[in-house]
């Protein structure tokens, strides 16, 4: 087949398709659909994909996280042992910043909740919505690389006197103080009262629950608080990112020192840094992929059917145009490839709609909406590659069968 017998079959296909414009619509549809959900699922996928993935390195290329469970752990699954470990400790905490020169901070954390309705912080008649609240040491600042906006960190003084001052985030402080400086202001805190002595910077998220709504106390007010809430997270920092290993491997040595676990156990704590939150994440969008895959293979498989259904058709209203074809000298493989080109040009024209479709609605939500979205041209290819491939395996039979049409019969059919 030539580059002009391609083109001119490119062109039949469209006027086919402007002949016949509803038709040609409702049989390109379900094409369409498929590519329409691929473009759209996978540009916001990507897009909370590429915000989560700027989460995590938000959090430092040099942090580690010790918890008595993995979080990926299936809780049903846990034997009795596990289920029994100890929480960590304040004690384990001082051992690590004592024993691990590879280690910079150490910052033992632990969240306060209310069980009914959400932590409550007020300030004269305006309120906070439903912020977090933990219990931190000093370090914490280090750690997490928190920058303040106002004011000074806990100190080591505060810790040590359970003292009752809290360092609030950008969105607490916009909800508590409007137009008001809130340094040295006194506020209520689930009934407790608290100063304030610092305020964050309003740092760039993606979701609600975040570091700008949330309230940060000394560990020793918290527990005084709420003494039998004992449960820690312990937030490491390692000196640099190339110390990293060194600093786990110096972690788990002291710890299973402090914490008496026998040399034939495993350890009775889980560590875990960026690249093992990436791997959890990673694995979800897997599944997310895979969901999309299907959904839109349903339409693309609706879209195949119908591009069959109107091509067989299209075979029986042109059947003396084929024989007048091969009256003149057409082959066999030149009717072939033109109902074949028709039929990768009508599922190739659902494509380019369902990429323009897909694209739209993915900008559309992302202006709505605060979901990200993130446009793919692998996707975009892809996309289009599959529509032409479905327009190619649905034209297949539809396309021998004009190929097969004796010339003889079809001049004389009406």
């Amino acid at each position: 087949m030539g580059l002009t017998e391609f083109r001119e079959g490119i062109l039949m296909a469209l006027d086919s398709i402007r002949a016949n414009k509803l038709r040609a619509f409702l049989t390109i549809l379900g094409v369409l659909i498929g590519v329409w959900s691929v473009i759209a699922m996978t540009s916001l996928v990507q897009g909370l994909d590429n915000a989560v993935q700027q989460s995590i390195n938000d959090l430092g290329s040099n942090i580690l996280f010790v918890t008595t469970h993995a979080p990926n752990t299936d809780y049903e699954d846990m034997s009795d042992e596990e289920r029994n470990r100890k929480d960590m400790t304040t004690d384990e905490a001082i051992a690590i910043r004592e024993n691990c020169s590879a280690v910079s901070g150490v910052s033992p954390e632990n969240f306060y909740h209310r069980t009914a309705g959400g932590n409550v912080i007020k300030y004269k008649g305006n309120k906070a919505n439903r912020p977090a609240i933990v219990g931190v040491w000093p370090d914490y600042q280090k750690v997490h690389n928190t920058r303040l906006e106002a004011g000074r960190f806990i100190s080591l003084t505060d810790e040590e006197t359970r003292a009752q001052v809290c360092i609030i985030g950008a969105d607490v402080k916009e909800a508590l103080f409007p137009g008001e400086y809130p340094i040295d202001k006194e506020i209520r805190i689930n009934n407790y009262r608290f100063v304030v002595i610092g305020v964050t910077e309003k740092r760039e998220t993606l979701f609600d629950d975040n570091g700008n709504n949330l309230v940060l106390i000394p560990l020793a007010t918290k527990q005084k608080m709420v003494p039998w809430d004992k449960a820690l997270m312990l937030t490491v920092s390692a000196r640099s990112p190339e110390l990293i290993k060194t600093a786990e491997e110096q972690i788990i040595v002291v710890l299973r020192q402090v914490r008496k676990v026998p040399y034939e156990k495993e350890n009775d704590f889980a560590i875990f840094g960026q690249e093992n939150i990436r791997e959890m994440v990673g694995n979800i969008t897997q599944y997310i992929y895979l969901a999309m895959i299907v959904i839109s293979s349903v339409g693309l498989m609706v879209g195949g059917v119908g591009v069959m259904n109107i091509m067989l058709v299209s075979v029986t209203e042109r059947t003396r145009e084929i024989g007048v074809r091969k009256a003149i000298g057409a082959r066999k493989s030149n009717i072939l490839w033109q109902f074949l080109i028709e039929a990768m040009t009508l599922s190739g024209t659902g494509g380019v709609l369902g990429i323009i479709f897909g694209a739209g609605t993915s900008f559309l939500i992302g202006m709505v909406s605060p979901l990200p979205f993130s446009i793919s041209a692998f996707f975009i290819i892809l996309g289009f590659a599959v529509a032409v491939s479905v327009g190619l395996a649905a034209g297949m039979y539809p396309a021998y069968r004009a190929a097969r049409v004796d010339p003889i019969e079809s001049l004389r059919y009406e």
